[in-house]
């Protein structure tokens, strides 16, 4: 028996949604599906499923194909829709519509399990769909991989990874594609850098049961091996927990994963990824969301303050084009500005500016001193971002238009733990004096000239490097 309105057909039903989420045009059988899942004509879609691939389809920019499940009442609608970004909206293609009794969703919970097993003592977590295009990034990934994360999404894996054949000349991953299977002993080289890791995951299984992609970490290699297993590390660990460093990778490893998954838990409901939600349910989502991420920010900072005030800390130094790295950490706070109506005028997509220092650490900074200008700025304010040479010095200037720093106050901003008003939300409290500790390891500075109601410029300096002849 057909779900009410629908005829098992293959004929494929159109429908268009727009920018804000809307189905603003639909055929029939679309439109009835749309509305008995609880949605409002041109409202937003309420079918969680095809709502997740216009989503995914937006946010990569490319034509998302796949079987989904949707329930209608007491069935099941089996489904082929595709996503296509059409300027400003999505252009729907609906196949399938054959309908079957309600079964268990999938993957089983075992599978959820034995990902959690794999996620443990992972650095970073990654995703793709079946095309092995990266889907979606952990947000621990920055620091491994620099301004490549910004950029990743919707490339192909091969883009991050240079992959390693084993022994007999397979290459597990592609193995374990062609099987649909887990695998976790995938060796390869991280192409920014270099850096050897091994890569492990589980198959993703849509409702049809077909592949769609895997879910999987990285962990870091120690000269080409793995690190030991918790049980024979357990006694090492103790003895060495009063050595610096070991505090903070113990609770980055704790917390990192977990707080992930709450963050990424909230945003999904704040989004209504499942249908419609009242209000206040929404915003509670979002409050936990903004927690997590301010958790995130705090052991992120708590690390690094390990890292940097050891006596053996040396960045690397490398050639730098700081204009290339402002307009890099500019793009990754660009949907922070938009949400607070506040324009970032960057460098010039042409201008260069030759420096030496570690990319990382100078993205790290910029993207700290950009961010913490977004923040501070009015809405309807700019933030301006110049990078120019100063003699000897390579510099950037990030100037708002946000209430100042009172002179008394213009060191203490750089110390441990202090902020002007501790009342404002915020960081927490380390970013600039981080910042500072950075820039002065790698031969720079940050210096600030500011007003009381003249908002702030702050100047990020490092070696300039002198071309060749």
């Amino acid at each position: 028996m057909n779900a009410p309105g629908v005829i098992s057909s293959t004929a494929p039903v159109r429908g268009r949604v727009d920018r804000d989420g809307r189905l603003v045009e639909a055929e029939p059988a679309l439109a009835d599906l749309h509305l008995r899942a609880g949605g409002e004509l041109g409202g937003p879609i309420a079918v969680p499923q095809i709502a997740a691939l216009v989503r995914l389809a937006r946010r990569l920019g490319i034509v998302i194909s796949r079987g989904v499940i949707a329930a209608d009442g007491d069935n099941d609608l089996d489904l082929w829709v595709r996503a296509q970004p059409d300027g400003d909206s999505i252009s729907l293609s609906v196949a399938g519509w054959n309908v079957r009794p309600a079964r268990a969703p999938y993957p089983a919970p075992e599978v959820e399990r034995t990902h959690d097993f794999l996620r443990a003592p992972a650095d970073w977590l990654w995703e793709t769909d079946e095309a092995l295009r990266i889907t979606a990034l952990s947000s621990s990934a920055a620091t491994a991989l620099g301004g490549q994360s910004a950029t990743a999404l919707g490339q192909p894996l091969t883009r991050l990874f240079r992959l390693i054949e084993d022994e007999e000349g397979d290459l597990p991953i592609l193995s374990a594609a062609a099987g649909q299977r887990r695998f976790d002993d995938q060796l390869a080289e991280l192409r920014e850098g270099g850096a050897r890791v091994r890569l492990t995951g589980v198959p993703l299984i849509n409702g049809n049961g077909e592949f769609s992609g895997f879910s999987g970490s990285v962990a870091s290699l120690v000269d080409g091996k793995a690190p030991p297993a918790p049980a024979e590390t357990e006694s090492e660990e103790t003895e060495s927990s009063s050595e610096s460093g070991a505090f903070g990778e113990r609770l980055d490893k704790a917390l990192r994963t977990p707080l992930d998954r709450i963050i990424a838990s909230a945003d999904t409901i704040r989004a209504q990824a499942d249908g419609p939600l009242r209000s206040d349910y929404a915003e509670y989502a979002a409050d936990i969301a903004r927690a997590g991420r301010h958790l995130l920010a705090l052991i992120d900072d708590l690390v690094d303050l390990q890292a940097i005030e050891r006596a053996d800390f040396q960045p690397l130094v490398e050639d730098v084009d700081l204009a290339d790295v402002a307009r890099r950490a500019a793009g990754l706070l660009a949907v922070r500005a938009a949400d607070r109506s506040v324009s970032i005028d960057r460098p010039a997509p042409d201008h260069t500016l030759a420096a030496l220092g570690e990319f990382r650490r100078a993205l790290q900074i910029l993207v700290n001193l950009i961010g913490n200008a977004v923040r501070y700025s009015p809405p309807g304010a700019s933030v301006w971002i110049r990078a120019e040479r100063e003699g000897a010095a390579a510099a950037v200037v990030v100037a708002d238009q946000g209430k100042g720093i009172a002179p008394e106050d213009q060191e203490r901003i750089f110390e441990k733990f202090e902020r002007v008003d501790p009342n404002e939300p915020g960081g927490t409290g380390l970013g600039l004096y981080i910042a500072r500790r950075l820039a002065r390891a790698m031969g720079g500075d940050i210096v600030v000239d500011s007003a009381p109601g003249q908002g702030a410029r702050f100047i990020f300096t490092l070696p300039a490097r002198d071309d060749p002849e």
